[in-house]
């Protein structure tokens, strides 16, 4: 690989990373081209060599969205010993992210609600965040023994997480965050124990 191609690549990814961020906290349709060239400190022509309008730059960063949560949900394999030890790991995200959700809400919950606002064609290619964890927490609902149910259980976790993450937000209340995680566990293991029975 040439120096050039590295720089570009690196050049490439610093873009994606600044756009990422600036849609989150400040919303894809409120970001300009200008603000995230401002962020990496490029040029116009620099930025527009490396994507031609907002809506690639929206697909080169969704698809780094699923890179990453990829990686998360791997990481989260090798964390947990147990199914209801790995669901834990994605309750605990709210803790772990806590200043952002209270500051901008869910970055995943966030950019899907504004691209359905705007009619977006690229609603359902951010979705894709959404089902691959519903598609990961109803494996581990199943591998629990809740294979009946597991869907649902799996939709359960992932709409109450998206609830508490919007309205800490709105009333930026960390103390209901926590209690909202406690709770949360606390349902887990319910489901653990029935699964028992």
């Amino acid at each position: 690989m040439s120096t050039a191609s590295s720089a570009s690549r690196t050049t490439r990814e610093q873009i994606v990373d600044a756009a990422d961020q600036l849609f989150y906290e400040q919303g894809f349709d409120s970001t300009s081209f200008a603000d995230i060239a401002a962020t990496v400190n490029l040029s116009r022509g620099n930025f527009y060599y490396h994507f031609k309008t907002k809506d690639d730059l929206l697909e080169a960063v969704i698809d780094q969205r699923l890179r990453n949560t990829q990686a998360l949900l791997q990481q989260w394999e090798q964390q947990g010993a147990q199914p209801q030890d790995r669901i834990r790991c994605f309750i605990h995200i709210l803790i772990a992210n806590q200043a952002r959700i209270l500051l901008y809400g869910c970055p995943v919950g966030t950019l899907t609600t504004e691209l359905a606002k705007l009619n977006h064609h690229a609603l359902d290619q951010a979705n894709a965040v959404f089902t691959l964890f519903r598609t990961w927490l109803r494996q581990q609902f199943q591998a629990m023994g809740r294979k009946q149910d597991a869907d649902e259980l799996a939709m359960h976790v992932l709409g109450r997480s998206q609830g508490v993450a919007t309205l800490a937000s709105a009333f930026q209340d960390e103390k209901f965050l926590k209690q909202e995680v406690k709770r949360l566990n606390q349902w887990l293991q319910q489901c653990v124990d029935d699964a028992k029975q």
